[in-house]
């Protein structure tokens, strides 16, 4: 009943809506890849010394890349809860993966906010937008956003058509783990594809929406044996030389020539806008240098992602665009795009001004919260014991602050903002909070209020 309303709600709040099938003036398709894992280094435009990514170098060419876009949160289930609500992690509540308590229990100064472990009914999915707006919805691979106790399905959340795999035959729907496929389809990425090839070339005569989400390269890393002992025979490089994961990466990019080569055989490419992108950053088992840090924390190489956007007659082929972008911005603007309103308030912005040439957006900065504590410390990290401890950041501009809870509740503030010009240190190797008192504090003020506006809980006192 609840789901019932949410939907019809959705529907009168819609701009224009129109009936399945029925597509509406200059209403692309859209495809939306999305990989697991990979980091901003591990493709080979981005500057990768041993990775080789032809097809993904190629379609860069075919369409704008971002080079500052990120995912709204350090790991996969809240990036992905942000991704299809549109909005930061306080209003979903989705902060981890599993928990927020995660590390040694003696060491935590501060008691984590309690986490939701799933993407709620009631939210109204990017897919509920696209399909009120006459959109066919195919979710195709990972999930991640269903607990047995909270959560919903992508068949409860706006998706027509759903499957997930990893090569060796369907998996119950929303299903979590992690596993490898058989030797010829690592991380079930070529099963995924042809699914939603086939998804494809079915709605072909309407406007489609694909959510092509896949597991490739999330751990346990699984590679071809003829692509694994050719690089395993190529001379490593500087800073990336697993073996397995290149062979592993080089499967997702073979996975993704098939989805562009069916877009072009049913003649739909010219009228798809075709995005690629990863959910957050790399693992330590792929350097992200001279980013700092990886998977699961806040400095560069958790969050920072390689983003492609291919639009036919919106985009430059070979353009780049240098504007700070979060995922969060492609709700509003596939919504844009379809000609449809967004249904209730989002935080993300369209990038459509961007898409077609623009180099500036309305907002200020862009935000990320996490109000807990996950394990596995990372090299390059601000310490020993946690990937990260609850924290708070902002990015405006060309500048980028830290705000650590710990010792802003527990130390009157020494020692809890680290703040970053990004334009001449990508690394984060040099703390200015101390140097230059004025950026510092404007930065404060307006993550201050952000955290204020989006009733973001901090992380609390203990007894």
């Amino acid at each position: 009943m609840q789901r019932t309303l949410i939907v019809f709600l959705t529907l009168l709040t819609l701009l224009f809506p129109r009936p399945a099938g029925a597509r509406g003036p200059g209403q692309p398709n859209i495809v939306f890849i999305f990989a697991d894992d990979l980091g901003w280094r591990d493709v080979g435009y981005q500057g990768s010394d041993f990775y080789e990514t032809p097809v993904i170098d190629r379609f860069a060419k075919e369409g704008m890349v971002f080079t500052h876009a990120y995912a709204a949160a350090g790991n996969c289930a809240p990036s992905r809860a942000c991704l299809l609500s549109g909005t930061y992690g306080p209003r979903h509540g989705v902060y981890a993966v599993d928990s927020t308590n995660r590390g040694p229990k003696e060491l935590m100064r501060l008691v984590p906010y309690p986490n939701k472990q799933g993407l709620l009914e009631e939210n109204i999915t990017l897919a509920d937008a696209l399909k009120s707006a006459g959109y066919a919805t195919g979710h195709f691979g990972k999930w991640h956003l269903m607990h047995p106790t909270e959560g919903a399905l992508p068949s409860q959340q706006g998706f027509d058509e759903t499957y997930d795999s990893f090569g060796n035959g369907p998996l119950k729907e929303g299903g979590e783990g992690n596993q490898t496929g058989p030797p010829s389809d690592p991380k079930g990425v070529f099963t995924l594809t042809n699914k939603a090839c086939a998804f494809i070339e079915k709605n072909k005569a309407k406007p489609f929406f694909v959510y092509l989400a896949h597991h490739g390269i999330h751990s346990p890393l699984q590679a071809q044996p003829g692509t694994l002992a050719k690089f395993k025979a190529k001379t490593p490089g500087i800073e990336q030389r697993n073996a397995k994961y290149a062979a592993c990466v080089a499967a997702l990019d073979s996975s993704i020539d098939i989805l562009l080569k069916k877009l072009k055989e049913l003649n739909l490419a010219k009228n798809t806008i075709v995005v690629f992108t990863s959910d957050n950053g790399a693992t330590q088992q792929s350097s992200q240098e001279p980013l700092r840090g990886s998977k699961g924390g806040y400095y560069e190489g958790g969050i920072r992602e390689p983003l492609i956007v291919r639009w036919p007659g919106v985009t430059k082929p070979g353009s780049v665009c240098a504007t700070p972008v979060i995922n969060i911005d492609f709700y509003p603007t596939f919504l844009e795009a379809a000609g449809a309103k967004p249904p209730k308030l989002l935080d993300g912005e369209s990038l459509v001004p961007l898409l077609k040439g623009g180099s500036t957006l309305k907002r200020q900065a862009i935000f990320w919260h996490f109000p807990g504590y996950l394990n596995d410390p990372v090299i390059r990290g601000r310490d020993k014991d946690f990937r990260t401890r609850p924290i708070s950041v902002i990015r405006k501009g060309d500048w980028k602050l830290h705000l650590y809870h710990e010792e802003w509740v527990l130390d009157g503030g020494k020692n809890a903002l680290e703040l970053y010009n990004l334009k001449d240190d990508i690394g984060e190797r040099s703390n200015l909070a101390d140097t230059n008192p004025s950026k510092r504090d404007e930065l404060l003020k307006d993550l201050l209020a952000w955290i204020k506006s989006t009733n973001a809980p901090l992380a609390g006192k203990k007894l």
